[in-house]
């Protein structure tokens, strides 16, 4: 009886054992889960915080810099969009210029990545397009911004910068690299309806620098567009935001707020399209300079050179050395697209300062034939006068165009009216067939593409808005005018003119005194003429000379004087 505590007692320690190894192992199962599903709460993703920007701290460490649906986004880029007060009226205090309730905006960034893993610096420039009247002098304002890009919560956060006068910062040098911008700027000052007073004052545009009065904050929500085109290396982003200002004193916010809308540029389809521009300039000057030849060919005599008129001639070459130096103005200041340009504008000067002043060159020798026998110092002299001529013509259009810039699509017009000398002396001197159609017919076409592209493309890379009615009137002016030399080159020069108010004509079919019947001889093709029986195959000449009439046309067509004695003869 003694054994059955111990007995006992065995019993129920062997049940202790057992209840204790089950709370360990329940303890210890419960560590191993708190230790496996612990840490869930802490790698939940940022992005499920619902805090505010200024509170959210970035638990990322330094070596996590592979986040799959967070990777980093690289926002650096041109920005296009609109922007628009959030009220009726601009109810800002400080800034009562801006007329107008909203207008165009264009956004530069440039991120560069911070010691703090997830964080930007964020610098840049806001242009405000159309935000002033139209009596303001200029069209738009910019403000400098900079602050951070918290790429994990796709959240932009800036400040206006006022900067220093005349410091440069690194958004500036950005600018300066930057194609988009650069192209627009000289798209503007060119194309533009601004006159040469309404220039940025470092950058030479017509933005102008709102200066910081107070405190301007911008807050904005960065997100991916997908592209359209299958090119995964350039990725599209929008943004989307607010700029506003704290209350400055009682008279309300210092800056109404706006919002902001825009979506990055894709700068290497922007290139392509400049480049896609200089190809096709390329390609108009090769055909030009084939369209050249074929007319040199077609008036390579003398008679048939001084049917030409010069300054039909001397205004295409001047019309290509204005494009010759935009090209390449153009090239110089976007570095990156200056072979592109180079070529377009190496191609102009090959046109004009070879084959059309080459043959401006024949056409003066040709109206000249009393003075070939001077000698050099005279032909010297004619062709110092000639050049400078040119030369002064050409600095003189350069200035026109600066000072009367408001109306460039004017000057444009007159310009593109280089058929009219032709159509006049044509008229003038009763020419006959002075140019080949397929000049006429290809000069008109291939000139009108270098203005249609850039007032008619409405995605051309000159960002400049269409003007359908005045490209209309442009193709209806050239069109005209190559239809009335079509109608000189198979109706006759004189074909649209009435009679009445013609001048007289020499008729080389004038009645003649005939001695009875007698023949005489043609000095051209040495074969008798039998005056006897009057028909079309025989012409006299005011100095009472007879050919056939097909040598003496013929003949004409090389020398305008007559083969025997050398007096000048009137036009068939």
């Amino acid at each position: 009886m003694a054994e059955c505590p111990n007995l006992e007692m065995g019993v129920l320690g062997s049940g202790g054992r057992r209840k204790l190894g089950f709370v360990l192992k329940a303890f210890l199962g419960l560590l191993v889960g708190f230790a496996l599903f612990g840490p869930a709460t802490s790698l939940r993703p940022l992005k499920e915080r619902a805090r505010s920007w200024g509170d959210e701290w970035l638990f990322v460490k330094k070596e996590d810099s592979n986040m799959a649906p967070f990777s980093s986004w690289n926002i650096s880029g041109t920005y296009r969009g609109v922007w628009n007060f959030l009220e009726s009226a601009n109810m800002s205090s400080r800034f009562p210029d801006f007329k107008r309730s909203d207008g165009n905006s264009v956004i530069e960034l440039m991120s560069t990545p911070t010691k703090i893993t997830g964080v930007h610096y964020v610098q840049g420039v806001i242009i405000f397009h159309d935000a002033f009247d139209d009596d303001h002098e200029g069209g738009g304002a910019q403000i400098r911004v900079e602050g951070v890009y918290i790429w994990p919560f796709r959240q932009l956060r800036m400040v206006a910068n006022s900067g220093k006068e005349g410091e440069f910062g690194p958004e500036e040098d950005y600018l300066l690299s930057n194609p988009y911008h650069l192209l627009g700027v000289f798209s503007s000052q060119v194309f533009q309806d601004s006159t040469h007073d309404k220039i940025w004052r470092r950058k030479k545009s017509q933005v102008h620098d709102i200066e910081k009065h107070c405190n301007i904050e911008i807050a904005a929500q960065v997100s991916r567009i997908a592209s359209l085109q299958n090119d995964g290396d350039h990725n599209q982003y929008h943004i989307e935001g607010i700029m506003e200002s704290p209350s400055a004193d009682e008279d309300g916010d210092c800056f109404s707020p706006l919002s902001l809308n825009a979506t990055s540029v894709n700068i290497e389809v922007y290139y392509n399209k400049a480049v896609n521009y200089t190809l096709m300039v390329t390609f108009v000057s090769f055909l030009q300079v084939l369209l050249l030849i074929r007319q040199m060919e077609h008036s390579n005599t003398q008679s048939g050179a001084a049917k030409v008129s010069i300054l039909m001639i001397g205004q295409q070459a001047i019309m290509d050395a204005y494009f010759c130096l935009l090209h390449l103005t153009a090239g110089i200041l976007v570095e990156s697209l200056f072979n592109a340009f180079a070529t377009a504008a190496f191609f102009k000067f090959v046109v004009f300062s070879i084959f059309e002043m080459r043959y401006l060159l024949a056409i003066w020798k040709a109206s000249r034939p009393a003075n070939s026998g001077e000698g050099w110092e005279a032909m010297r002299r004619e062709l110092s006068l000639l050049y400078s001529r040119f030369y002064g013509i050409l600095l003189g259009g350069i200035l026109i165009m600066y000072e009367f810039h408001n109306f460039l699509r004017l000057i444009l017009l007159l310009m593109y009216s280089f058929w009219i000398p032709q159509i006049i002396t044509n008229v003038v001197r009763d020419s006959r067939k002075p140019l080949h159609p397929h000049y006429i017919l290809g000069m008109t076409i291939t000139r009108l593409a270098i203005p249609l592209y850039v007032f008619g493309c409405p995605n051309n890379f000159m960002r400049i808005g269409p003007d359908t009615k005045w490209c209309i009137c442009l193709c209806s002016f050239m069109g005209l005018q190559s239809l009335v030399l079509l109608l000189q080159h198979y109706l006759g020069s004189r074909c649209f003119i009435p009679r009445q108010i013609l001048p007289e004509k020499y008729s080389y079919y004038r009645r003649f005194d005939q001695n009875g019947n007698h023949t005489t001889d043609c000095v051209i093709c040495m074969t008798a003429i039998d005056l006897s029986e009057r028909s079309n195959d025989c012409m006299v000449t005011p100095c009472d000379h007879f050919f056939h009439s097909g040598c003496l046309q013929r003949w004409m067509d090389i020398k305008m004087e007559c083969p025997t004695c050398r007096r000048s003869l009137p036009p068939a």
